[in-house]
């Protein structure tokens, strides 16, 4: 897991005239005390500091916070996390062995390490079987012996005795159900890591969602915007902010101006971008704009709730809000879980403003957020305690909770770190298939149950019909080979089968 994060950083070095040199090294070599020089799109090597520049970083594989978080110098960044705009010259704070990101490998290898394996039925029931058929048929040999005063026939009776019986059935009653369920799964785009995850979806009472990219789609789109001043009209704010935001690599900037792109866009006399606040530019008639954060209007407004403030000559004339979409699927998927009885939470590292408006969209139970990736893990163990629980995310700062939970599931485009953890794994890039992975779970330990009833019954009813001599050897082969027919038969309608 901890080669998946493996990347180059950019150390800088000084040569004999104290000029600046920079030489890529893995960062698995960094130490503490190193410099290193981290651009625009670079993932961020180790744990560092900065020391000159500004940037806008993506830490939500971390966090789980969705919208990028401005740094500054004297700030700290996180290894594993993206730059997403801005150049910095920072510091080593730790050596990759003992970074935030080694330490959640390490809380993942600690999870993994707990979970308890789980006993198949099968086994414990065939571990009694076997030795009681060999039992009946010697027993059955002695009475008929002493009864009928005739070897053969006792022998005989006691051979369809062991011919008759089938503790094959008993053996192939999980596995058969187990194979065509891991088959079905793996055609609706559900992949299960082992057996054992497939059946465990039948004890399943609460799941645990993480936030972005699990139950959102991580992509930032213009959720609300509003003119405050009565000589711009809505679309000439939309113009004005393109016009600004098209010039910035911040990935709010890059969403508003995919979504507001016109051909009628300001053509500039100058333009600048300034780290931490925004874009500044002024028009061919001597007209200043700004597109920035809170920090351009605090002298013109007390409201710092919204995501992008657009300024003319001083003087506020918009805002705009952007959001992290929902995904399509998530209130169908939510809503089938409370059908079924089951509990849902959302546990996150985002604001809990943020997580409680989703919950609430979504009917979800309950809400636990701004919590760190030790916090994740704890949580789950706890709700693991009271109740089988299965865990739904997506980012490294949730690989712990998906080992520790009894059931961990990743969705196919998820870090890879979360994938080597989960469980199962839902493709096509979505929840949808969720219901399909409970439902089987469910109707797999149904059919094994039938499987087993069918089993024993069958050796219940033939075994005595063998011992009083009323079949004999030859077609007793005959209807235990029919008893696994039957039970091949039952087995392979779960392909059929509805099971949501």
């Amino acid at each position: 897991m901890a080669k998946s994060q493996k990347t180059v950083a950019n150390m800088i070095a000084f040569d004999e005239h104290h000029q600046e040199v920079i030489m890529p090294v893995d960062n698995k070599d960094l130490r503490s005390g190193d410099l290193i020089l981290i651009k625009s799109g670079d993932l961020v090597p180790a744990d560092c500091k900065i020391l000159w520049g500004h940037a806008s970083v993506n830490e939500s594989i971390i966090t789980g916070e969705s919208l990028p978080l401005e740094k500054h110098p004297k700030d700290l960044l996180i290894g594993g996390s993206v730059l997403a705009d801005g150049t910095v010259k920072a510091q080593v704070t730790a050596a990759a062995d003992d970074s935030a990101l080694a330490n959640i490998v390490n809380l993942v290898k600690q999870a993994q390490g707990e979970k308890p394996p789980v006993q198949q039925m099968a086994d414990r029931i065939s571990a009694i079987f076997v030795p009681a058929v060999i039992g009946i048929a010697l027993l059955t040999f002695i009475i008929n012996y002493f009864v009928l005063q005739d070897f053969t026939d006792s022998l005989m009776r006691s051979i369809a005795v062991l011919v008759i019986s089938c503790p094959c059935a008993l053996g192939l009653a999980t596995p058969a159900a187990v194979a065509v369920g891991l088959g079905r799964a793996a055609r609706n785009g559900v992949l299960f890591r082992n057996a054992k995850s497939l059946e465990l979806f039948k004890d399943i009472r609460q799941v645990v969602f993480d936030k972005t990219g699990t139950l959102t789609t991580g992509e930032l789109t213009i959720d609300r915007f509003q003119t405050v001043n009565d000589s711009i009209t809505e679309e000439e704010l939309k113009r004005i902010a393109f016009s600004l935001e098209k010039y910035s690599g911040h990935p709010i900037a890059k969403s508003v101006a995919a979504a507001w792109k016109t051909k009628n866009d300001i053509r500039w006399a100058t333009i600048e971008e300034i780290k931490g606040l925004g874009i500044k530019a002024t028009g061919k008639e001597g007209d200043e704009y700004w597109a920035g954060s809170y920090k351009t209007a605090s002298a013109l407004t007390a409201d710092n709730t919204h995501n992008v403030y657009i300024i003319k000559n001083n003087e506020l004339i918009g805002w705009i809000d952007v959001k992290d979409d929902i995904r399509p699927e998530a209130r169908s998927v939510v809503s089938y879980l409370h059908k079924k009885g089951i509990t849902t939470y959302l546990l996150s590292g985002d604001s809990k403003i943020k997580c409680e408006q989703l919950a609430a969209a979504l009917g979800i139970d309950k809400v636990m957020a701004e919590q760190t990736p030790e916090q994740k893990l704890a949580v789950i163990e706890s709700l693991s305690r009271q109740a089988p629980t299965a865990m739904v995310g997506d980012g490294i700062n949730d690989a712990p909770a998906l080992a520790k939970a009894t059931i961990g599931i990743s969705l196919s485009d998820a870090s890879q770190i979360a994938i080597q953890t989960a469980d199962v794994v839902l493709m096509n890039h979505g929840l949808k298939n969720l219901p399909l992975s409970l439902g089987l779970g469910k109707h797999t330990f149904i059919t094994i149950k039938q499987n087993l009833f069918w089993a024993f019954c069958y050796n219940v009813v033939a075994i005595p019909v063998a011992a009083a001599g009323l079949l004999n050897p030859m077609f007793g082969a005959l209807a235990m080979g029919l008893s696994d027919v039957v039970l091949g038969i039952n087995s392979g309608r779960l392909f059929v089968k509805k099971v949501i």
